[in-house]
C-alpha cells in the first residue's frame, strides 16, 4: 500500500517537473523612467520630452523584448518644481524594476533630484539639462546629451558684440538655477570683454513686468538678455515691445518653444528682433532625424517641440547601456550599478549625433546652434533660422 503510495507521488513530482519545464518562463520586467513638466506652464517642452522617449522605447526597444524582457516606461510630473522632482525621485529608486531614466527638463529639478539617483545608484540621462552643476559633481549616475550654460552663455555674449554691434545690455532671470546660472555666466563674459552691463535683475513675475520695464525703457540698452523659460519670456517680450522698447531681444535654449511665439507674436520679429542660443538645434538640423519627425506627428499629431529629439537619444543610451549589462549578465536583469557603468562604457550612435560621455558624463564635444526667431505665432516656429552652429569641447569639472 505504502509502496504504491509512493510511486504514485513520485509520478506526480516528476509530472509536474516537466509541466513546470515546458511552461513559458515569466517575463522579466524593466522599467525606464522620465521625469519632466507634464503639467504647468512648461509642459509644452515636458510632454515632448516624454514622447521623444515613448516613441525610443516603441522603435528601439526590440534587441531586450527579444532576450526576454519586458521593457515598460514610467513617466512622472516633476511640475517644473524642485520639491516635486525629489519626491517622484524618491518614488523612482523605490521601484526596483526601474534600471534607468530620462530628464529632466530644468536643471534646478535634476540637480536636487538626483542627489535620489545617486544615492540608489540610479543612472539617468538628461537631454536638456545645462547648469554645469549637474554634472560638475562627479556623480557617476549623471549624464547628459547638451552641452553647457558656462559655454553657451558665452557664445550669446560674443554674438551680441560681434554681430550685433551690441555696447549695453540689460540683464534679467528668473531666479532658478538655470535662469541666474546662464545670466551669470553672461554677466561674466560681458565685463570680461567690456560689453556694459546696465542691470542684473531677477523676477519670479509672470503676468506684469512694469516694475522692470520702466526702467529698462528709460536706459534703453542695446540688448535685452532674459535667461530664463519661454512661459514668462513671452509676456515680457510682449509687454517690453507694446510698451516701446526698440532694440534686441536675447535668450538661451529656454526660449525655444513654439508657444514663446503664441505669447509674443510680432514683438519677436519687430525692433532688433530676437535671438537665441540653444544647445539643441530643431528636428531639422539633424540628417538623421528627419523619420523621427515624421514618425513624431503620426503617432502624437503635432510636430516634435525642442528636447524631443534628445529624449530619443536619451532613451537609445539607456537601452542600449541595459542590453549591454544584460548581456553581460548571461541575459538576467542586470543590476542599477551595472547599467550605470555601462553607458559610460558606451559609444552610441545616436540620431543627434555620436553620443559618448567623458569622466563626469558631459559629451566630449557638444554643439551649439544661434537661432534667429522669424516666426510669429506657435504654427510659424519652425520659419526660425539657424544662424550659426558651433561645436565646443566640454570644460571638465569647470573653475
Amino acid at each position: 500500500m505504502f509502496k504504491r503510495l509512493n510511486v504514485v507521488i513520485a509520478l506526480l513530482i516528476v509530472a509536474s517537473l516537466a509541466l513546470a519545464a515546458c511552461a513559458p518562463a515569466a517575463p522579466k520586467t524593466i522599467k525606464i523612467a522620465t521625469q519632466s513638466p507634464l503639467s504647468g506652464g512648461q509642459s509644452l517642452l515636458g510632454v515632448d520630452i516624454k514622447r521623444g522617449a515613448e516613441l525610443a522605447l516603441e522603435q528601439l526597444g526590440g534587441p531586450l523584448t527579444e532576450m526576454g524582457f519586458t521593457v515598460e516606461l514610467a513617466p512622472y510630473d516633476d511640475q517644473a518644481t524642485p520639491d516635486v522632482g525629489v519626491a517622484n525621485a524618491k518614488n523612482i529608486v523605490a521601484d526596483s524594476a526601474i534600471l534607468c531614466g530620462v530628464g529632466h527638463l530644468n536643471s534646478g529639478v535634476m540637480i536636487p533630484s538626483s542627489e535620489e539617483y545617486h544615492t540608489a545608484g540610479l543612472a539617468f540621462v538628461s537631454p536638456a539639462n545645462t547648469n554645469p552643476v549637474v554634472t560638475t559633481r562627479g556623480y557617476a549616475e549623471v549624464n547628459r546629451i547638451v552641452g553647457r550654460d558656462d559655454v553657451q552663455a558665452p557664445v550669446a555674449e560674443a554674438y551680441a558684440r560681434n554681430e550685433l554691434g551690441a555696447s549695453s545690455v540689460y540683464i534679467i532671470h528668473d531666479k532658478t538655477a538655470y535662469g541666474q546660472g546662464v545670466a551669470e555666466f553672461f554677466r561674466a563674459a560681458a565685463d570680461e570683454n567690456g560689453l556694459e552691463v546696465q542691470a542684473f535683475e531677477g523676477t519670479e513675475e509672470t503676468a506684469n513686468f512694469d516694475a522692470i520695464i520702466t526702467p529698462l525703457l528709460a536706459s534703453n540698452p542695446d540688448v535685452v538678455f532674459f535667461s530664463g523659460i519661454y512661459n514668462q519670456a513671452g509676456v515680457f517680450f510682449k509687454q517690453a515691445r507694446d510698451a516701446g522698447y526698440e532694440g534686441t531681444f536675447m535668450g538661451t535654449d529656454g526660449m525655444d518653444a513654439s508657444d514663446l511665439a503664441a505669447l509674443a507674436g510680432d514683438a519677436l520679429t519687430k525692433g532688433g528682433g530676437m535671438v537665441y542660443t540653444s544647445v539643441a538645434g530643431p528636428a531639422a538640423a539633424y540628417p538623421k532625424a528627419a523619420k523621427f519627425a515624421s514618425d513624431f506627428e503620426a503617432k502624437f499629431g503635432s510636430a516634435p517641440q525642442p528636447f524631443s529629439a534628445q529624449a530619443y537619444d536619451s532613451m537609445g543610451v539607456c537601452l542600449s547601456a541595459i542590453k549591454n549589462a544584460a548581456e553581460a549578465a548571461g541575459g538576467e536583469v542586470p543590476t542599477r550599478e551595472a547599467v550605470r557603468d555601462a553607458i559610460r562604457a558606451l559609444s552610441y550612435d545616436g540620431m543627434t549625433g555620436s553620443i559618448a560621455f567623458d569622466s563626469i558624463g558631459d559629451l566630449p564635444t557638444a554643439k551649439y546652434f544661434i537661432i534667429k526667431v522669424n516666426a510669429t505665432s506657435a504654427e510659424t516656429w519652425g520659419s526660425n533660422e539657424i544662424v550659426a552652429e558651433l561645436d565646443f569641447a566640454s570644460p571638465g569639472m569647470g573653475e
